[in-house]
């Protein structure tokens, strides 16, 4: 206030200084008012905050500052009335800038008078949105905290009282451990532990740390009011007033049976994981070997044949053959095996109906294993189709059978199954290499000694027995599981000593028609006078296979490798049938020689063959379209009805 007694001279200057003082403040909006409410004065900080220069709002009504709604409330007119009968107007409120945007502002309007006459009104606004902001955010935030404790349906959150028991109880308590507010409230909080930890002193232990050592964290057994049990995680902190006086604990127990139990699940599949990688660098060996025995098989096989034309008539010599040829035989068997386990075998799946095939089986079945074993086949209504190789499908059944036989000494049932099953995703996850789907099922049980876990966690690896040594290969599973995982399916073992054993073999269904399975006719062994040209990097096995082909009355080519072979072709020879190892070394593939030597010769007939057939030929574990492929080792009447096959064919197709 100005001194009244001032002279006029010394009054202006105070009045001068006061109107600096005025315009210089900013954070504040302080303008004067006429007895209507019009704007007389303007200063810096009302510029600033309610955006006018004072050329555009003195003279204006002071109700453009508030809203619509406080316009047509009255409200303008009616804090000035307040103001000139108390005195003093102070309120919050929404206000309005000159850009329309809104501000949270508080209010002072004071009446000013001179010896009684009201001569306008002073007014001051400050923008307080921030400070309003801060002030909802941190009602928010109590009220969202409230809100959290006791809607928290996830986490046990309570508080114990300083000799542990219950002051408080949340929703989610409820929800994880079962009793309600009135129930547990002034009980003790050990009631949520087993019998095991109440005896050994694990609360009071939990409740002394948190109190010595400021937290107490662990993972254990708790139990609900219904008395199941549950894996847990809590926390317990002590709790200090204001005046850092201990009051009590704050408690939060969180339900971890789930992540517990995925837990043990994830180590099952890391162990399942490194039992299949290991399997698969088991494959990829006894593959490689399987490739290597089967050339040097072939070499024995054909040699022995071509023997056997230059000793007809000696019978003491034509015995030995035969007896060598058989173990050529045998020895093909188990290279068969070796590839099969390592899904090296090219598969000619169909799509069959296993029930079908399993009742077409019963009787060679039964004669295979002797009337003391009991034989019960179970087969499921409307069984769907799968895409299988046939042939693997009769080994792997016999396989399991015999296996069953012999746990069970020879005497006891022998149950086959088959039925429609799903695999869903739980399922997939917990079993590397099972994709999600609908399988057939089929199932070989017995009642035999059974195994124990570390010998099924073994069964599959070749070479590995129970049976005595030499009533076994160790290679019958090891077949099974590949020719299995080779069809992409799986294959599981449940067996328990004393019990049995059911081994399940789960085949992808297919939604095709079953197709019609051709009988085969054995044709007459025939040569022919054709021109074939052999592609083939083994010495040993393209001089037997050069020889072979000759006896059958052939005009024989010969190359080493692909490069050389397709060089013979460039040169103009006329080639009826080439006759190519499918693994050779050299830039060039075999799939390759074919496709440029057709280029040369459309009508040219193509037999590829090989121990191992790698990726050239066979993709997805099935020969590519329209391959035609001589497995070795071969006998030369099982190569001499194939040429003619091949020739054949290829001729039906120009």
């Amino acid at each position: 206030m100005l001194n009244q007694n001032l002279p006029e001279d010394k009054k202006l200057i105070d009045l001068q200084r006061f109107q600096l003082l005025v315009d210089a403040i900013t954070d504040y909006a302080i303008y004067m008012l006429d007895i209507d409410g019009r704007v007389v004065s303007w200063n810096a900080g009302a510029q600033r905050f309610k955006g006018y220069n004072s050329e555009e709002i003195i003279g204006k009504h002071f109700s453009q500052f508030h809203t619509p709604e406080d316009q047509a409330a009255g409200l303008p007119a009616r804090s000035l009335q307040i103001a000139e009968t108390e005195g003093r107007y102070e309120t919050e409120g929404w206000r309005v800038r000159k850009d329309g945007s809104y501000f949270w502002a508080t209010v002072i309007i004071d009446a000013i008078r001179e010896n009684g006459r009201l001569l306008g009104f002073a007014k001051i606004t400050r923008d307080i949105t921030d400070r309003r902001k801060a002030e909802e955010a941190l009602r928010q935030s109590e009220q969202q905290f409230s809100l959290l404790v006791q809607g928290v349906t996830d986490y046990a959150i309570y508080m114990l009282d300083k000799d542990g028991y219950v002051s408080n109880w949340n929703s989610g308590a409820q929800h994880i451990k079962g009793y309600r507010q009135e129930e547990v409230i002034g009980t003790h909080f050990s009631r949520f532990y087993t019998q095991e930890d109440q005896h050994s002193g694990v609360p009071q232990r939990a409740l002394l740390t948190a109190r010595t050592e400021g937290r107490f964290e662990q993972e254990g057994w708790r139990v609900r009011k219904d008395g199941s049990k549950f894996r847990a995680h809590v926390v317990i902190d002590p709790i200090y007033n204001a005046f850092n006086e201990f009051v009590g604990y704050a408690k939060v127990t969180k339900d971890i049976t789930e992540k517990y139990e995925a837990a043990i699940a994830l180590k099952k599949t890391e162990l399942a994981l490194q039992h299949a990688q290991k399997m698969e660098t088991i494959g990829k060996l006894t593959g490689g070997i399987a490739h290597d025995f089967n050339n040097l098989l072939q070499i024995i096989s054909g040699n022995l044949q071509l023997l056997s034309a230059e000793i007809a008539g000696n019978q003491h010599a034509e015995k030995r053959v035969t007896n060598a040829l058989a173990g050529v035989r045998r020895g093909a068997k188990l290279a068969s095996y070796l590839l099969s386990f390592g899904r090296r075998q090219a598969l000619d799946p169909k799509v069959v109906n296993i029930g079908r095939f399993v009742i077409d089986m019963e009787d060679m079945l039964q004669r295979s294993l002797g009337e003391t074993i009991e034989v019960e086949t179970i087969l499921a209504d409307n069984l769907w189709n799968t895409f299988v190789d046939v042939a693997q499908v009769e080994n792997a059944l016999l396989n399991l059978a015999v296996n069953a036989r012999d746990a069970m000494e020879s005497v006891g049932k022998l149950t086959i199954e088959a039925g429609n099953v799903v695999l869903d995703e739980s399922y997939a996850r917990t079993h590397v290499e099972v994709n999600a789907g609908e399988y057939v099922m089929l199932a070989v049980s017995d009642v035999g000694s059974g195994m124990p876990p570390e010998v099924v966690s073994q069964a599959f690896e070749p070479f590995f027995s129970t049976k005595p040594e030499g009533k076994g290969t160790g290679l019958g599973l090891s077949m099974v599981y590949g020719f299995v995982k080779q069809s992409g399916g799986h294959i599981n073992i449940y067996s328990e000593p004393g019990y049995g054993t059911t081994v399940k073999l789960y085949l992808p269904r297919s939604t095709e028609q079953e197709s019609r399975l051709a009988l085969q006719v054995l044709e007459e062994i025939i040569g022919g006078h054709e021109t074939i040209l052999v592609a083939e990097d083994d010495e040993q096995v393209r001089t037997t296979v050069i020889t072979m082909l000759s006896t059958l009355g052939y005009t024989v080519l010969h190359a080493a490798d692909a490069q050389s072979a397709l060089a013979i072709i460039e040169a103009g020879a006329k080639i009826d049938l080439l006759f190519t190892d499918v693994v050779m070394p050299g830039p060039m593939r075999s799939p390759e020689l074919a496709r440029k030597a057709r280029e040369h010769l459309p009508n040219l007939a193509v037999l590829f063959t090989s121990g191992y057939t790698q990726n050239a030929i066979v993709h997805g574990g099935r020969l590519d379209a329209g391959v035609e492929l001589l497995s070795k080792p071969y006998s030369r009447e099982t190569l001499a009805r194939r040429i003619r096959s091949v020739i054949a064919n290829n001729a039906n197709k120009h």
